[in-house]
């Protein structure tokens, strides 16, 4: 199989921020505390509905990698138009909800756009439900299984990589190889709370398990010095990878 363009090359690479706060000017505070102790920056709907859109492109611009969290999902041809837009903004990773026509629309509009820097993630599973939330959706099957069979159709729909807890990872590890990477949100180093997460794991677990790169939120962005906890989280990483 051949290996993921957009697989990393470093511990730092690794490190997802999610830029979760309810303004512009937090935001940049955000940024300010952790610039160059993260490897991507991750923009989701709290500040995408504050003016994050254009914020993300100003981190582009500046040379930042965002990972913008959209979650698309919808018929097809407002899929297909709506990434060739994001195509044009700049953006390193964007997600859409793991559904084989959504994602193959997805890919559609990326090769329209002829942009292959920017990395179409399948959201499996959100990490926030369990077996109960599942049952209660309507869907059959234990949680593995559903991740395992949306990971086999971002793989098909030619996805640069997918989404799911890290406790899957291993899983999907086997099934698709090296050809698409791997996120994990719900990512504790330890000492750490799960706060509203459900299927967690430490960074140092996460990496042994085959992710590739780790959403790492609350634990960064509510401590006390977050350049610091993040540096920590880099460091717990890196000793992951070096068999330590």
């Amino acid at each position: 199989m051949p290996t993921s363009p957009f697989a990393p090359k470093t511990a730092l690479d690794r490190l997802m921020l999610p830029v979760d706060v309810p303004t512009i000017q937090d935001a940049e505070a955000l940024v300010r505390r952790t610039e160059g102790k993260v490897g991507v920056y991750k923009i989701g709907m709290e500040l995408q509905f504050a003016g994050g859109l254009e914020f993300a492109r100003e981190l582009a611009a500046d040379g930042k990698k965002i990972f913008l969290d959209v979650k698309l999902h919808d018929i097809d041809n407002t899929i297909t138009s709506a990434i060739r837009n994001v195509a044009r903004m700049g953006m390193t990773f964007v997600t859409l909800h793991g559904y084989p026509k959504t994602m193959r629309a997805a890919v559609k509009g990326l090769a329209e756009e002829g942009n292959p820097a920017l990395c179409l993630l399948g959201v499996t599973v959100l990490t926030s439900m369990d077996e109960d939330d599942l049952v209660a959706a309507g869907y059959r099957g234990p949680v593995a299984d559903v991740v395992a069979a949306r990971a086999r159709d971002a793989r098909d729909a030619g996805m640069g990589g997918i989404v799911c807890a890290a406790t899957e990872a291993q899983k999907l590890r086997a099934i698709l190889e090296d050809e698409l990477v791997i996120v994990t949100p719900g990512i504790r180093p330890k000492g750490s709370t799960a706060d509203d997460q459900r299927r967690v794991m430490t960074p140092e677990d996460a990496i042994r398990a085959g992710s590739d790169y780790l959403v790492v939120g609350r634990p960064i962005s509510k401590a006390e010095d977050p350049g610091a906890a993040a540096d920590a989280v880099v460091a717990e990483i890196e000793a992951a990878l070096s068999g330590a």
